[in-house]
C-alpha cells in the first residue's frame, strides 16, 4: 500500500516512453496476480486486470458499484460534473447530450460540418511547411465542437478559450499539489478561467433570451434550465459544458495524431485504407460531392483503423468505480467505500486475448463485433451504462478526416512523433508533417 498517505502515487505517476501497459501495473501484476490493492492519492484502490472482473464491475453500475473519481478529479472537473453523477440524474444528463452527439444529429448535420471542417483545415495546413498534428487537430476539433456547444468563434472572440483548456490538459493527470508553478495548480487556474467564461456567457445568454432562437448546445440547456420542475440547476449545467468541451477535442485529437503515425509507420495499411476511400470517390455520381451516411457506414477498414489506434492509445489509463457494500471476488473482499480501478491497458495490451499485443495490425479487427461498442476484450470507450456517450461523434470525426487526408493529400514525416506516459498520453516533442497534395 506504499507510504502513509502518499501510498504509491508517485510511482503510479512516474513517466514512461512505451506502448506498454505501464511498468507500475505490470510490476504488481507479476508480483500479486491480476487484482491488486494499492492506494492512491490517500484512497485504498483494488486495481483490476481481469476482464470477467472489469466486466462485472460494469455490469453492476448502481447495485454494488458506482461511478467515483478522486477529490482531485472532482475538484477539476467539478462537484456537479456528469461523471459523479449516478442513478436517474445520470440518465437526465446523458439524454440531454445524445440532442448533440445522438445518431440523428451525426446524420442530419454534423457528418457534413465535419467534413467541412477537415478539408478547410487540411488546405490549411498545406499551405505550410510543417504543421504538429497533435496541435493543429486539437485546434480543429476544439472550433468546431466550441461552435457547436456555445457558439464560439476563435476568431472575433476577445478570449482564447483553448488556452485555458490546454492549461487545464497539462494538469489533469499530475500529481495533485496545489501549489503555484505546479500542474496541476495550473490546471485548477485554467479550470477557473473557463468557468469564468462560461458564467459570463450564460449571464449574457439569461439577458439576451427573448431574442435568440435555440442555435446551439448551451441555448438547449437553458431551456432545459427554464422548465417548471426542472432538476438541471445551473451548477450542474456550466460543469457539463465544461466536461464536453474537454471531451471532445483532447482525446479524438491524441487519437488522430496517434492514427497518422501509425498509418506512416505502416505503409500495407496506408494503402489498403487509400483504396477504400479512392473506392468510395469512383462509385460516386459526382467525385466533390459530400459524404453520404451510407459510405460512412462503409468504410469498413478505416473502423479496424480507428479500432487499432484506440486500442494501442490506452488513451484513459484507469477507469474508476467505488464499491457501495462489501463485495467478495474470487476468496478475496473489496471493502465498502474503496475504490475500484479498472485498467483498460492491461486488457488491450493481454497477449492471451490479443496476438503480438504491441503490433499495429488492423486486420486483427475485421468482422469482429467489438466494433460496435464495449466487450470483456475491448474498453476503449469504456463498459455499461456509462459507456461513453460520445463514441460515435469520436469515430465520425476520426472517419471523415481520414477520408479528407488519405484521398487528397500524402504526407512525410517530418520530426517528433515520439510518445510519454504520466500515466495518459502525451507527444512531448509533438508530432510534425508535412502535407502534400496527391495530385
Amino acid at each position: 500500500m506504499g507510504l502513509p498517505l502518499l501510498g504509491e502515487t508517485f510511482q503510479f505517476f512516474s513517466p514512461y516512453t512505451s506502448m506498454d501497459i505501464s511498468p507500475f501495473i505490470r510490476d504488481r501484476v507479476n508480483r500479486y496476480g491480476p487484482v491488486f490493492k494499492t492506494s492512491l492519492v490517500g484512497r485504498p484502490v483494488v486495481v483490476s486486470t481481469d476482464p470477467e472482473l472489469n466486466n462485472f464491475v460494469f455490469q453492476q453500475e448502481g447495485r454494488l458499484f458506482q461511478s467515483w473519481y478522486p477529490d482531485t478529479f472532482t475538484e477539476i472537473f467539478g462537484r456537479q460534473n456528469v461523471g459523479s453523477m449516478h442513478g436517474f440524474m445520470y440518465k437526465y444528463l446523458k439524454n440531454l447530450v445524445l440532442k448533440l452527439f445522438g445518431t440523428e444529429s451525426l446524420k442530419e448535420t454534423l457528418l457534413h460540418e465535419v467534413e467541412v471542417s477537415a478539408w478547410r483545415n487540411l488546405n490549411s495546413w498545406s499551405q505550410h511547411s510543417i504543421v504538429e498534428m497533435k496541435e493543429a487537430t486539437a485546434t480543429m476539433i476544439f472550433d468546431l465542437t466550441a461552435k457547436k456547444l456555445i457558439s464560439y468563434d476563435s476568431s472575433s472572440s476577445s478570449q482564447n478559450l483553448r488556452e485555458s483548456f490546454v492549461a487545464f490538459i497539462l494538469g489533469l493527470i499530475s500529481y495533485p499539489i496545489n501549489i503555484p508553478g505546479t500542474a496541476y495548480h495550473k490546471c485548477l487556474q485554467g479550470r477557473k478561467k473557463a468557468m469564468e467564461m462560461l458564467k459570463s456567457l450564460l449571464a449574457e445568454r439569461r439577458n439576451n433570451s427573448s431574442s435568440r432562437q435555440c442555435g446551439d448546445f448551451f441555448d438547449f440547456v437553458i431551456n432545459e434550465m427554464k422548465k417548471e420542475r426542472t432538476v438541471l440547476t445551473e451548477a450542474i449545467a456550466l460543469d457539463l459544458m465544461f466536461v464536453l468541451l474537454f471531451a471532445s477535442f483532447e482525446t479524438t485529437s491524441l487519437a488522430l495524431t496517434l492514427a497518422v503515425k501509425f498509418l506512416t509507420d505502416h505503409p500495407r495499411a496506408l494503402e489498403e485504407l487509400k483504396d477504400e476511400h479512392d473506392t468510395i470517390l469512383r462509385n460516386r455520381e459526382n467525385r466533390n460531392s459530400g459524404i453520404t451516411w451510407k459510405e460512412y457506414k462503409s468504410m469498413n477498414f478505416t473502423f479496424q483503423v480507428i479500432n487499432e489506434t484506440v486500442r494501442l492509445a490506452n488513451i484513459v489509463p484507469g477507469i474508476f468505480r467505488k464499491a457501495l457494500k462489501d463485495i467478495q471476488v474470487n476468496g478475496y473482499t473489496i471493502p465498502a467505500g474503496w475504490g475500484v480501478m479498472v485498467c483498460p491497458p492491461a486488457v488491450h495490451l493481454n497477449p492471451e486475448i490479443y496476438k503480438n499485443p504491441l503490433a499495429f495490425n488492423p486486420w486483427r479487427w475485421k468482422d469482429k463485433p467489438e466494433q460496435c461498442g464495449g466487450t470483456k476484450s475491448f474498453m476503449a470507450f469504456g463498459g455499461g451504462m456509462r459507456f461513453c456517450v460520445g463514441t460515435d461523434f469520436t469515430k465520425l470525426q476520426m472517419a471523415v478526416f481520414l477520408h479528407c487526408l488519405v484521398t487528397k493529400y500524402r504526407w512525410r514525416a517530418i520530426k517528433g512523433g515520439n510518445i510519454v506516459r504520466t500515466p495518459g498520453l502525451g507527444f512531448p516533442d509533438g508530432y510534425h508533417i508535412q502535407l502534400i497534395s496527391r495530385e
